[in-house]
């Protein structure tokens, strides 16, 4: 039976601090959605790797310095533990560093918080270690699955231990149906994954005008939208090719990352410089102000579990292209929501040349994303949380 009051330790190595804000702000939201329910008690551990002295102090890892290792952020009471991080090690010693680090701060913190349940947000390396507190605590332990965490950490060198964690799981979400399917690929068991869908902030997105965000950025004719951090993954050179095959349109793509220069070289080869922008790192509270400018959103990843910003763009009436990737066909199930297309610049042009040229009604649009609410996605994990307790 659970508890009355259920104590939640959330673990991920996925969350936002004051040097990253953007960073994994969909875990934060789900996060605040659960600790805001009756009958849950949650704290925050958010562990931030470093590399050995003096490669953390360099780079990004140098910034890690002025991140308070407690804090309250955004009303959640927050541990942000540094574990070491060896470079060139393919990440296979990530979690044991995790959990070496963890062990002593959580036996710490239970002396007042008496946590009932791990809930690991990210499934590498936070599902191993947790599986490992679990066991060393006595308590359950949830991992979620999101996308590259299966698709980039469950193959090569943490292959095993991801494949063992979601074996020793008490039990496991996944972003889509497409994601519990990847996870039963590799040799986890069905009967303890569930599908757990985000959810979309509505008074966020979807309640800017669109001519007035139109406006505000001074384009005229068409715009694409192309949301993500500047990897290889995400395929923005994709859509920069299919836009340059559309006369204009204009593409702004919204995201940093280390393919910028790479970026910035193909869209000066193209002679593109004044129709598509590189706008860097938007804060994702003015999100809902940017996005509905767009005529499209166009998205050419290589793998997603389900995009947050596939589903922040349909809230705002904007129509999606994107591959047929994860949940794609559990997000686009009316043509007025957007295209699936082949990863190429040529079957990307082409789809979102459609759309431009027979626009659907974006109230229409605002429909694909009416079944993803915070309110619906806490209410289901505490359920899921509950149930693990009970049975344990």
């Amino acid at each position: 039976m659970a508890p009355a009051m259920l104590r939640v330790l959330t673990l991920s190595t996925l969350f936002p601090d004051a040097t990253r804000p953007n960073f994994g702000v969909f875990v934060e939201r789900q996060t605040l959605g659960l600790s805001r329910l009756n009958g849950i008690d949650l704290r925050v551990v958010a562990p931030l790797g470093v590399p050995p002295w003096p490669l953390s102090t360099l780079g990004r890892y140098r910034a890690f310095a002025e991140v308070p290792p407690h804090e309250t952020w955004r009303g959640l009471d927050v541990w942000r533990p540094r574990f070491v991080n060896l470079p060139g090690a393919g990440g296979r010693f990530h979690a044991g560093a995790l959990v070496r680090r963890l062990q002593p701060l959580l036996t710490e913190l239970r002396r007042d918080f008496a946590f009932d349940v791990i809930d690991a947000e990210f499934f590498f390396p936070d599902g191993p270690a947790a599986v490992a507190l679990g066991k060393h605590f006595g308590v359950p332990v949830s991992i979620k699955a999101r996308g590259a965490d299966i698709h980039l950490w469950g193959q090569g060198a943490t292959a095993g231990q991801v494949r063992a964690a979601g074996r020793a799981a008490d039990g496991m979400l996944a972003v889509s149906a497409a994601m519990k399917a990847d996870m039963v690929a590799l040799g986890m068991p069905e009967d303890r994954i569930a599908v757990h869908h985000t959810g979309v902030d509505a008074a966020r997105f979807g309640g800017f005008p669109r001519a007035e965000a139109k406006a505000a950025l001074g384009i005229t004719g068409p715009i694409v939208m192309s949301l993500g951090a500047l990897v290889a993954r995400k395929g923005h050179d994709i859509v920069v090719d299919a836009v340059a095959a559309l006369p204009g349109v204009t593409l702004l793509i919204i995201g940093e990352g280390p393919e910028r220069a790479k970026l910035e070289a193909q869209i000066a080869a193209l002679g593109l410089g004044d129709r598509v922008r590189l706008l860097g790192a938007v804060p994702h509270a003015e999100m809902g102000r940017l996005l509905p400018a767009a005529d499209v959103m166009a998205l050419a990843s290589a793998s997603e579990g389900l995009a947050n910003a596939w589903v922040e763009a349909l809230a705002c009436g904007v129509p999606i292209v994107i591959p047929d990737i994860g949940g794609a066909r559990e997000v686009l199930t009316d043509p007025a929501f957007g295209l699936i297309a082949a990863r190429t610049p040529v079957a990307f042009a082409e789809a979102i040349g459609m759309l431009i040229a027979v626009p659907p009604l974006p109230e229409r649009v605002k429909q694909g994303a009416a079944r993803f609410s915070w309110d619906t996605n806490a209410a289901a994990l505490k359920a899921h949380l509950e149930r693990l307790v009970a049975g344990f």
